[in-house]
């Protein structure tokens, strides 16, 4: 990928991300073809801190009955990026004021 915003489509907004986020560890939405070593290179570009661990998870998209007909249709498939940071390093988008 050109642009390194690209490879972070959106960050993961949860419970459990904020609990992650405690421990240094930052959850992203990323496009399911990028490999662990184009969103560390695009996570230290775009948010200037240094990542010590990628790892990721394939999800894949759930089968949803349409109402009115008797077929089926399929939400996409994503991908989960689980991105940790260096001792004393954080993200200032997950902070809570």
């Amino acid at each position: 990928m050109e642009d390194p915003r690209d490879v972070i489509v959106r960050p993961i907004v949860s419970e459990k991300s904020y609990a992650l986020s405690e421990r240094g560890v930052y959850m992203f939405v990323v496009p399911t073809q990028v490999n662990k070593v184009e969103i560390r290179r695009s996570v230290e570009k775009v948010f200037n801190v240094r990542v010590v661990k990628v790892n990721t998870l394939n999800r894949p998209g759930k089968r949803k009955r349409n109402r009115k007909q008797p077929t089926y249709g399929k939400r996409p498939d994503t991908k989960r990026a689980f991105v940790t940071l260096a001792a004393g390093q954080s993200i200032p988008l997950f902070e809570t004021s």
